[in-house]
């Protein structure tokens, strides 16, 4: 017996732990390279050399990742009928592309070989490399006109082989995984201005971030 779906909840609703998360660690960024900068901006104009220290940036370096995880786990308790929906449209569309891989292989089957000794991807592989692009290419998009990339997802979408909010919550997830990277690069520089640089800089993801996990398309 099938069962019906339930009506899902806005986008802002269903990560709103999240995105409590993320705007949080937008200020916390912040205020980590606030903490370089303070000093500095405090010590009088003549002094030579200011004692600044990179350990706030370290700091949520070491806890980003974590933070992100717990919230991404409490959104998902929160709505747990919602996510057995999300799993049975991912595999729905799974199957869907990996039958297009399958009918593509079987029409070309000389393509299988590349000529080099490397084997092109499965069916199975091809379709979750399809999402994986579907995802970035809408977060780098978004970066530059987000009523573009809005078409963009609906786009990808006209074929059924890959859902609005599936190709959303990836290029949340793609832009979420590059903030959480620009962090861990930032803790490798000895140079707290550096650093905190560099930290910033993740604050302008993190914010894309909330901007895709927010967006309701049709």
């Amino acid at each position: 017996m099938s069962v019906e779906p339930i009506a899902l909840p806005a986008r802002r609703r269903r990560h709103a732990r999240l995105i409590a998360a993320l705007t949080d660690l937008i200020g916390v960024c912040a205020s980590a390279a606030g903490e370089v900068y303070r000093p500095i901006a405090a010590a009088p104009s003549g002094q030579d050399g200011v004692a600044v220290t990179r350990w706030p940036v370290i700091q949520v370096s070491d806890t980003a990742a974590l933070l992100l995880d717990r919230a991404r786990a409490e959104d998902d308790a929160r709505w747990p009928g919602v996510v057995d929906q999300e799993q049975a449209e991912a595999r729905r569309t799974y199957a869907a592309r990996c039958a297009v891989a399958q009918a593509e292989d079987a029409l070309d089957p000389d393509d299988a070989d590349t000529g080099t000794g490397v084997p092109l991807p499965t069916a199975e592989q091809s379709a979750a490399m399809q999402l994986a692009s579907a995802g970035d290419e809408v977060a780098a998009a978004w970066r530059d006109d987000p009523a573009e990339a809005a078409a963009l997802v609906l786009d990808l979408a006209a074929g059924g082989e890959l859902g609005v909010d599936e190709i959303l919550d990836q290029a949340v997830d793609s832009t979420v995984l590059t903030g959480v990277f620009v962090l861990q690069d930032a803790r490798t520089h000895d140079d707290p201005s550096m650093a905190a640089e560099i930290c910033l800089s993740a604050v302008g993801l993190f914010a894309r971030a909330v901007a895709l996990a927010s967006a309701d398309l049709p």
